[in-house]
């Protein structure tokens, strides 16, 4: 049959014919122009009218998505994210050369005709038809920009993005429709400059700018005759045409983009046959999008800024309205990151652990009474190579950390004793202190039924036999002395800590409350996050005020408007007088106890170190009056056990919460700080007890070590039997050892 292709079908003719007849009864009905019966090609027009009526007369152009950029609390870039790499610019910032020769290849009237040329509908019809198929298309540059409309609209979202681009009678009628009204309210530059920025370059480059960034490292407002025809060209089949992976073909659209803009008038021959024999010169710049490409190793705060986003309803009522926000982009967010501290962070990480060491090194310091988080960083970078990770050590596995946290051991006895001080207990408690007892024989809970230890089957030991008491609380804390705070716990209960770890802001890694367990609430068995313990402790630095977290400090959308950002949240958590016997009680921890290693020379500054089971965590969470830090040391998997290491080029035969953390933070710290003021802590005076010098004479005192030991009981074996307690997660009910070490 003549009017069939052998494939079964419509002929190039009927194909043509039936497209004409949309583009002239769309364009038609649009002019308010009476129609005749168009049934010769293949078209009820009643119907078409009465579809094309109910199409909503407003075109809703979303927002471009562009580049978000993510600063320093100093303006300095961290990074810049996107989900479409795009830079909006305004039409006199792009070339000449580019709005003459997108509007020649793509539409050579575009100044002459309205949203439909129906002459080059005409001329389409005409070519396609001598070809028997569609070898020429005929929509103008403003159809093609509602298209490209559709396409923004429909994002990521594969099936929304084919229903904007399907070649159907209904998308066809829509996008005439819609360019119409275009056509009417922008007028042809302003319709130029939208299509110049919101259309696919290929190479992740949407828009202008951004294509003229990637394929020649310029502005768009600079490009030459023949790089604004090459990037032409392109947009017609950004994979078949990219200049990137096949020159050949691209030079040669080039030059028909070349050809076509002399032929029309916008350049002469000579200048079009001079352009075509220059070579294609890229300087390609490749993509540098997402928190990998953070400086200062700021990978990880980048990444804890985009789940903050994502998680706080002031950005969007659902996670779903906050990422659409997010991937749309266009956004300056200044943030907390102080690049003094980050860099001071980076460096102390890098002088004392290597990133191929065994285990791995994360620290953050917090600003008191303000909670904003000033520096993060750790050993194993951002990234998805060797020794590289996406996991955010420092931080919850909600916002992107481990599981469970790391248990923290000693760290955790502070808050033990806050609590003891708020229902209190007199900053000069003593307690007898055995080397080894059974942990209580029942501690009352908040439920009310008791925590039982039934025959004392569960005992607990200090780290070596020296260490007998009495001991008052501020020799017990310098020491960390384990069967003091199993005693102090068991006066107190465990309800009083609850309520105070609840106050600071503690939770376990994942985000649970801390178990109502002995082993966790005195001894550290249980998970916490690095930033999570330097927030609590910027509690004691600020006088018992708690402030909750914050890492973002403004937010500017593309065209200057502020956004709402959280404000952190502070409320008392204890008394001042606590705050200030614990900060004095933790002066004594650097100045004479296990952190001595990490302590300041030049600023008041307080600590506590702690060692969990096996040494497979050591930590060290210390403060000055204006800047708080938590230093984790271990293996993520905590498969590691820190006996007979190197670490950061350094043997160690035993690890230590003073020993490697310590140092860490203290040189963290001293970096953040310079230049800083030095305001000094509020303190107590707290009176040691009497003297008995027969039960003193041989048991250990704070100092009683030389400075500089990482080891403060150097030449003291450690039984197997002493290795043991609560697991890693917190769910065990303690043990020899509770989980923890000083």
């Amino acid at each position: 049959m003549p009017n069939k292709r052998s494939g079964g079908g419509l002929t190039g003719i009927q194909q043509a014919a039936k497209f004409l007849g949309v583009s002239v009864l769309s364009g038609a009905v649009l002019a308010g122009i009476a129609l005749p019966a168009v049934g010769a090609l293949g078209l009820a027009a009643k119907g078409t009218v009465e579809g094309f009526d109910t199409i909503p007369a407003n075109l809703k152009t979303p927002p471009l998505s562009q580049r978000t950029t993510i600063l320093d609390s100093e303006g300095g870039k961290i990074a810049v994210v996107y989900s479409r790499d795009r830079t909006v610019v305004p039409l006199e910032e792009i070339s000449p050369y580019m709005q003459k020769a997108i509007v020649a290849i793509e539409d050579a009237r575009f100044y002459e005709h309205g949203a439909i040329d129906l002459k080059g509908v005409l001329r389409a019809l005409n070519k396609n038809a001598q070809s028997g198929g569609v070898s020429e298309g005929a929509s103008t540059l403003t159809q093609q920009y509602v298209k490209n409309v559709f396409v923004e609209e429909a994002g990521d979202d594969p099936d929304k993005v084919a229903q904007a681009t399907q070649q159907t009678l209904g998308r066809k009628i829509r996008e005439l429709k819609y360019a119409i009204q275009v056509e009417e309210e922008l007028g042809k530059k302003k319709i130029l400059e939208n299509y110049l920025n919101i259309t696919f370059f290929g190479q992740q480059a949407y828009g202008i700018e951004a294509a003229s960034q990637r394929y020649f490292s310029k502005h768009a407002k600079d490009l030459k005759l023949e790089e604004a025809a090459l990037l032409a060209g392109v947009v017609q089949s950004p994979s078949r045409f990219d200049p990137v992976n096949d020159s050949e073909e691209a030079t040669k659209r080039r030059n028909i983009v070349l050809q076509r803009m002399a032929d029309v008038g916008d350049i002469s021959q000579a200048e079009a046959d001079k352009a075509k024999a220059a070579p294609i010169e890229l300087k390609v710049s490749r993509p540098k999008n997402g928190c990998i490409t953070a400086v200062d190793g700021a990978g990880f705060f980048c990444d804890y800024v985009r789940k903050a986003f994502l998680a706080d309803p002031v950005f969007g009522k659902t996670r779903k309205d906050r990422l659409k926000i997010w991937n749309r982009g266009g956004l300056t967010i200044k943030t907390t990151l102080n690049p003094q501290a980050q860099k001071a962070v980076q460096q102390s990480i890098k002088d004392h652990v290597y990133q191929t060491d065994k285990v791995a090194t994360a620290v953050t310091l917090v600003q008191p009474g303000t909670g904003k988080i000033v520096a993060m960083g750790q050993s194993k970078p951002y990234g998805f190579g060797k020794n590289e990770t996406q996991i955010n050590y420092s931080v919850n596995h909600g916002m992107g950390g481990s599981n469970y946290g790391f248990p923290v051991g000693s760290t955790f006895k502070p808050f033990l004793a806050a609590a003891a001080l708020e229902q209190g207990k007199p900053a000069t408690q003593v307690y007898p202190s055995p080397y080894k007892m059974p942990y209580p024989e029942s501690i009352s809970t908040c439920s009310g039924k008791p925590w039982v230890n039934p025959g004392g089957k569960q005992t607990l030991e200090n780290e070596n036999e020296s260490e007998v008491g009495p001991y008052p609380l501020k020799e017990a804390m310098a020491l960390s002395v384990n069967t003091y705070f199993v005693q102090m716990i068991g006066e107190i209960g465990m309800c009083p800590i609850l309520e105070m770890t609840g106050k600071l802001g503690v939770v376990q890694g994942n985000g649970d409350k801390m178990p109502e367990l002995p082993s966790a609430l005195t001894l550290g068995s249980t998970g916490v996050s690095p930033l999570n313990m330097a927030n609590a402790y910027a509690t004691f630095a600020n006088r018992g005020t708690y402030c909750t977290p914050t890492a973002i400090e403004s937010i500017t959308t593309a065209d200057g408007k502020s956004l709402e950002v959280p404000q952190t949240e502070c409320s008392r958590a204890m008394s001042e007088k606590t705050a200030d016997t614990i900060n004095t009680l933790l002066r004594g921890v650097v100045d004479s106890g296990t952190g001595r290693q990490a302590g300041l020379q030049s600023r008041d500054n307080a600590g506590k170190t702690g060692t969990t089971d096996f040494r497979k965590n050591a930590w060290f969470v210390g403060y000055t009056p204006n800047m708080s830090g938590a230093v984790w040391v271990g293996s993520a998997s905590q498969q590691v056990e820190m006996v007979n290491i190197t670490i950061g080029g350094q043997y160690h035969p035993k690890v230590f919460g003073g020993g490697v953390p310590g140092p860490i933070w203290k040189d963290a710290v001293s970096g953040a700080l310079v230049g800083q003021p030095a305001p000094p802590f509020n303190t107590v005076h707290i009176p040691d007890p009497p003297k008995d010098k027969d039960k003193d004479k041989d048991k250990k005192k704070p100092g009683d070590d030389k400075p500089g030991d990482e080891d403060p009981w150097p030449g003291i074996s450690i039984p197997p039997d002493l290795i043991g307690g609560g697991n890693n997660r917190g769910q065990g009910n303690g043990g020899a050892n509770g989980g923890n070490w000083p």
